[in-house]
């Protein structure tokens, strides 16, 4: 895989690192959780084939420093920010944008706000959890969460977080021990260091998140819901689901669960590849 151009994008209160590969029209794509750039490094190579990939970290996570490392985050300003590297690197063009899980959200606003910059979003499991009937049940989770990291921690509190998105009955499990190559466990050790972040500000702020459904409704040709094969029954797979219906669009199953990007690189990126074709 040919390495990428690093570029930074001085944008309101942060900097942003980005990576473009390739050559063509601009495809964008918003990292969630807390990968960064590098959590699209399975799929960017072969998507530059036809694409001018661009990825970035987003605003306080790994690369991309906060002017505030306290300042509070909202869904607006990282679509803004979206937006910016968009404006900085198809001015003339609008673009291909694919968001996964929280990025996905940001993608989302990022539609509704200037779909006139978008010629299609894929949003792959965006958890905007407040479409769902059972709204009330998820802001109490975010409660328990946020109660969990004051009282006890980091890590009780992405125990709670993990049971509550998990499948019913499901327990789960501690991870597997692993011996990571020096590229990979550099970026393991960024994932464990945005977590409190993460878990801190990304998540009460997105998953509180409320999109326009009746905006997104006129702009639907441009939207395709993505959803995992393996995710059915967990949390972000029925927003997508809820979403896709209420939209009257298909939901488009890809391999793999919520993090299939990660765990199945090639047929993700083949299914997307299809998702901006048509």
């Amino acid at each position: 895989m040919t390495d990428p151009t690093i570029g930074h994008l001085r944008v309101n209160g942060a900097t942003l690192r980005y990576e473009v590969r390739g050559d063509g029209p601009l495809l964008l794509l918003i990292p969630g959780g807390t990968g960064g750039a590098a959590s699209f490094d399975g799929i960017a190579g072969d998507l530059a084939a036809e694409y001018t990939v661009a990825t970035y970290d987003p605003r306080g996570l790994s690369r991309s420093p906060l002017d505030d490392p306290d300042a509070e985050q909202t869904v607006a300003e990282h679509a803004d920010d979206a937006l910016r590297i968009m404006d900085l690197l198809s001015p003339d063009a609008p673009a291909r944008v694919c968001g996964t899980s929280s990025g996905a959200i940001a993608a989302l606003h990022l539609l509704t706000v200037r779909p006139e910059r978008v010629v299609r979003v894929v949003a792959h499991e965006p958890p905007v959890v407040e479409v769902l009937p059972d709204a009330p049940a998820h802001r109490a989770l975010l409660a328990r969460v946020r109660e969990t990291l004051r009282a006890q921690g980091l890590m009780p509190a992405m125990a709670v977080f993990a049971a509550g998105l998990s499948k019913a009955g499901d327990t789960p499990g501690p991870p597997a021990e692993v011996v990571l190559p020096p590229e990979a466990a550099a970026r393991a050790e960024r994932t464990m260091a945005d977590l409190p972040y993460f878990v801190g500000r990304i998540v009460p702020a997105f998953m509180s998140y409320v999109p326009d459904v009746d905006r997104l409704e006129t702009l639907s040709e441009r939207l395709v819901l993505a959803a995992g094969q393996e995710s059915r029954g967990e949390l972000p797979y029925r927003p997508a689901a809820f979403l896709a219906e209420r939209l009257g669009v298909e939901l488009r199953h890809f391999p793999g669960g919520h993090t299939g990007l990660t765990t199945h690189p090639d047929a993700f990126g083949e299914h997307l590849r299809k998702a901006f074709q048509g």
